[in-house]
């Protein structure tokens, strides 16, 4: 087996492992937060806000975060981030409403560190011939762990109405050492030297603001701002909706959500790096878009506008609510996400790979500046708002990059068309 291709196969490891953890806290939060405010009145943390905190902190930190990886080099940057997924997991060891929000800060830093890595990492492992089959490559095995997780909620929660201590407490003592497992794996993760010399930390962090400003950046922008919400949408919103929903039935619902969403995730993956080599990016694109279509309007008419917030008897227009169209709905979120993510990652990697660590800054910049609106909006916005604004966000955020898909494409034919008829000329001296 080739490195670079070994080198891919374990970061994707050790990110399925830790996001085993990350991941599945995500789709549970909301749920299991709530049930422990009832158990615990000195404990009033919010799972939206939680999440809206780690999100925002994260996007904050991904301006700072360029520089850190020069610092410390793609590996060392991962390592050091993928602590703090640890850490926030074993926090709700001991709930404390300032204990979930400290943590949750330290980890939207941790997470730019992180993900600043994983871009720089792989398009290291990568060039313009590998770099759309390792991303499917990677985005298969990281949401795997939607699957691996929610699988255990699925069987945990099982029959429960209300999630108990004793439940609440073995969920998390076997995600803590799902998280510590991937930081082990992810510190042997080879070196691989970059192409081109390392940039100093000012240098990154003036290559980010620059790149900010380019006319494909601004266009791009509004697809990670779409990613982002969406991302917030599947990853903490959809499933406890999910589960608040009381004509579905019990609470083990929320899990096999996240499983649907992850098998979505994980067929996504893989079809796109088959698809990869045959279809244009744009394509996968629309097609993603197209499915999450279909998903939102499942979610419109199977779910209340009100099952955002927590437990209702509401209905939605589908009467009684269909738990197959539940699922299946969330198997397209997934499907969707990896359609779009995958082909993010491509073309960041592919054609801005000589700038790639400010390409991969300015992009989860964006994306968790959009869910951190998105989660704290879901504090005040019902259902049926939140899926308005995530079909106009994203044709908007579907049409830009197909504009600078098809730009990059006009630019590499010029190119090719420029050395057609030089190499004559060349030959004739």
């Amino acid at each position: 087996m080739e490195r670079s291709l070994l080198s891919v196969l374990l970061l994707g490891l050790g990110f399925m492992m830790l996001f085993t953890a990350f991941q599945t806290m995500g789709n549970i939060e909301k749920v299991v937060i709530d049930s422990i405010a009832r158990d615990d009145s000195s404990f009033t943390g919010d799972g939206y806000v939680s999440l809206s905190i780690i999100y925002a902190t994260f996007a904050i930190c991904n301006w700072i975060a360029p520089s850190v990886v020069a610092i410390l080099g793609p590996r060392g940057a991962i390592v050091v981030g993928s602590l703090t997924y640890s850490i926030f997991t074993a926090s709700f060891l001991t709930p404390k409403t300032w204990l979930l929000y400290g943590c949750s800060a330290l980890l939207g830093l941790g997470a730019a560190i992180t993900w600043n890595g994983q871009g720089v990492y792989l398009s290291r492992c990568s060039n313009s011939a590998t770099i759309s089959r390792n991303s499917a490559i990677f985005w298969a095995m990281l949401q795997a762990s939607m699957l691996i997780g929610n699988t255990f909620v699925w069987h945990e929660f099982s029959g429960l109405t209300q999630v108990n201590v004793e439940t609440r407490t073995l969920l998390f003592a076997v995600l803590v050492a799902m998280a510590l497992l991937g930081v082990v794996t992810l510190f042997a993760l080879p070196k691989h030297v970059a192409p081109q010399s390392s940039a100093r930390p000012l240098a990154e962090f003036k290559a980010a603001a620059k790149m900010a400003v380019s006319p494909e950046m601004a266009l791009l922008s509004t697809t990670f701002l779409y990613t982002g919400l969406e991302l917030s949408f599947f990853s903490g919103v959809y499933s406890p909706t999910v589960g608040f929903t009381t004509a579905l039935g019990a609470k083990h619902l929320v899990g096999l959500s996240g499983v649907c969403i992850g098998l979505g995730e994980v067929v996504g993956g893989i079809a796109c790096g088959v698809a990869g080599g045959r279809w244009r990016r744009d394509v996968i694109v629309f097609f993603g878009y197209v499915v999450h279509g279909i998903a939102f309007a499942a979610a419109l008419i199977n779910l209340p506008d009100s099952a955002v917030f927590g437990d209702t008897e509401a209905l939605s227009l589908l009467v009684p609510p269909s738990a197959t169209v539940a699922l299946l709905a969330a198997f397209l979120l997934g499907l969707g996400d990896a359609c779009f993510n995958t082909q993010i990652i491509a073309m960041l990697g592919g054609v801005f790979a000589s700038k790639s660590a400010a390409a991969f800054a300015l992009f989860r910049f964006m994306q968790s500046s959009a869910a951190a609106t998105s989660f704290a909006y879901s504090t005040v916005f019902g259902l049926r708002t939140q899926l308005a604004i995530l079909a106009t966000a994203g044709a908007i955020g579907t049409l830009a990059f197909w504009r600078v898909e098809w730009r990059t494409r006009v630019a590499e034919m010029g190119i090719e068309e420029a050395e057609k008829k030089r190499l004559p000329e060349h030959q004739v001296e």
